[in-house]
């Protein structure tokens, strides 16, 4: 088992106890819920006469269900207006912040705890959503939880959980123009499968991400539940403390440098022991896309669709049903395929430097006849630095919409769906069937340069011939 990681530092600190079971009972220092997976937690507390133990230590948005056009209420939505009202009266009953539509704070729950700095070195995090590993580019141990457990975080501030192994993942030298923090990790999955990571937390080391800013790292940690680990954390450093300096929830003056030294001792030990190593060459990564049906199914964006022939046996099965599904044939390129729908958001991509680096390829050019793109900024936060940059005009004058914060068509419990078998190039997480709204919808996953390529060209389109 590994030794002297950051992950066991954080899981040791946090260790309530050993249950009967051989499972850890951990203490959850930071919950986050929204209005999807709480509802029934809250229900399930009131079945038992239970209050939340720690109100203090939970905070709550909306941004699965919110509609990003007419954000009016009540919602159009009968059913998105009920989750609503339950998320507003089971905060206001057990006291709980709630940043709601208008505070200023709403957003995305991946985004909106970052950005205040609520998220932080050395914490437990806890969430009702898969993509909670995001939080571990901190250096947290991050985990998405399902309603069961969020209700019993609320009951108890602790989870019972068995502990990871844990695999480092070491990714050294720079990365060639056009390629990005999405491309890296669409990269390691494509390799390492979706199932690769069952059991392990992935830290992820080395040069490459050295270098990433925090929103990039971020995009790392957040699709590492797509590689089948459990949780995905990048070591805390001189970036990491830059980029929370000042933050809201931030320690201050004399705490700060407290809290400084205490998060450096964190940092996994140099003779630290890892349960499996798997390095890779940050010269070798191209802009990646998916093809399939999972995440894992991915290529650069020059290569072709693959054959069944030249997959291991195990993955053939699922690739005839992606060819089937996704209406492309092996040995075709992924390249010059059309698209019909362009979406930039979500809480993988949807932060201020994700819109930055598109709205570069979006300035001067215009979204091409027939095809649907619009951006969705992750918070109000990042909403409001955008339109303070011009950002939000240089995607109108390009011919891209732009929305109010939220999940939008990353999952698509609200308004924003895909219609038919139309095909989305997508800067999100997931490309499992049905995934954006239609049982016959389409997406391919791509950074949102590449993602702004698609929309200007019509069609899958490789970012470094716009450079």
């Amino acid at each position: 088992m590994s030794k002297g990681t950051l992950f066991d530092k954080v899981w040791d600190l946090h260790t309530v106890g050993t249950l009967p079971s051989g499972q850890t009972q951990l203490f959850i220092g930071l919950h986050l819920i929204h209005e999807v997976t709480s509802p029934q937690a809250f229900a399930m507390l009131r079945e038992r006469d239970l209050n939340v133990l720690f109100p203090e230590r939970t905070v709550a948005t909306v941004d699965h269900i919110v509609p990003t056009e007419n954000q009016a209420r009540p919602f159009a939505d009968s059913l998105a207006e009920e989750m609503m009202q339950a998320l507003e009266n089971n905060c206001k009953e057990q006291g709980i912040t709630f940043y709601n539509i208008g505070s200023g704070n709403q957003g995305v729950v991946h985004i909106i705890a970052p950005e205040q700095g609520l998220t932080q070195p050395g914490m437990t995090i806890a969430c009702g959503d898969s993509h909670t590993s995001t939080h571990g580019a901190f250096g947290a141990i991050a985990f998405g939880i399902g309603t069961s457990q969020v209700r019993d975080v609320l009951a108890s501030q602790t989870l019972s959980l068995s502990k990871l192994k844990v695999r480092k993942i070491e990714v050294n030298g720079d990365l060639r123009p056009g390629v990005y923090a999405k491309d890296v990790i669409l990269h390691i999955i494509r390799t390492l499968g979706v199932k690769g990571g069952v059991g392990f937390a992935y830290e992820f080391a080395g040069s490459t991400f050295e270098r990433m800013n925090m929103e990039e790292r971020m995009t790392v940690c957040n699709m590492a539940i797509e590689g089948g680990a459990r949780c995905g954390y990048i070591n805390p450093d001189a970036v990491t403390y830059d980029y929370l300096q000042g933050k809201d929830f931030a320690p201050k003056e004399a705490e700060w440098d407290r809290a400084v030294d205490w998060w450096n001792s964190l940092h996994s030990d140099a003779d630290a022991v890892y349960d499996d190593v798997v390095v890779f060459e940050a010269q070798k990564i191209a802009p990646t896309v998916t093809w399939g049906i999972t995440p894992g199914q991915g290529i650069a964006v020059d290569e072709v669709v693959p054959r069944a022939d030249t997959l291991l046996e195990e993955d053939r099965p699922i690739a005839e049903e992606a060819y089937h599904y996704m209406h492309l044939h092996p040995g075709a390129p992924i390249e010059g395929t059309k698209v019909d729908v362009c979406f930039i958001g979500s809480c993988t991509n949807g932060r201020i430097t994700d819109l930055r680096e598109a709205a570069k390829f979006a300035q001067g050019r215009h979204v091409a006849e027939g095809v649907k793109a619009f951006v969705v900024p992750g918070s109000e936060r990042v909403k409001k630095q955008a339109e303070a940059e011009g950002l939000d005009k240089i995607f109108l004058e390009a011919g891209f919409e732009w929305r109010e914060p939220g999940c939008s068509m990353c999952l698509a419990m609200n308004p924003d769906k895909l219609q038919g078998d139309q095909l989305s190039a997508s800067s999100s997480n997931r490309n499992f069937k049905g995934r954006q709204g239609s049982s016959s919808g389409r997406t391919l996953l791509m950074s949102p340069a590449m993602v702004v390529a698609a929309a200007v060209t019509g069609q899958v389109s490789d970012i470094r011939e716009l450079l």
